[in-house]
């Protein structure tokens, strides 16, 4: 009988990471590097500046921040939740 061994994860809500960077960052670096790299020249700036100021702002803020950002933007739909908008919610 073969028993295959298992490790436990040690932290149950890790998010999942690709090299340094979380999801959310991860897809704010991609959006602006083919930003820079299609534009070129100040958009190389413009690069930096939104990955510094992303990250440095998500560290001060609680987890899910970018999904509630986009909702505040009207982007993105919570489900059976109001928009962001409603000034009166009955249940």
């Amino acid at each position: 009988m073969a028993t295959t061994a298992r490790t436990f994860p040690q932290y149950l809500s890790r998010p999942f990471q690709v090299l340094w960077f979380e999801v959310d960052e991860l897809a704010i670096f991609l959006f602006t590097l083919t930003v820079a790299l299609i534009y070129g020249g100040v958009a190389w700036i413009f690069f930096v500046a939104v990955q510094y100021g992303y990250i440095r702002t998500k560290r001060h803020k609680p987890r899910g921040f970018f999904k509630h950002l986009l909702y505040v933007c009207s982007l993105v739909q919570m489900k059976n939740y109001p928009g962001f908008f409603e000034q009166e919610f009955h249940e």
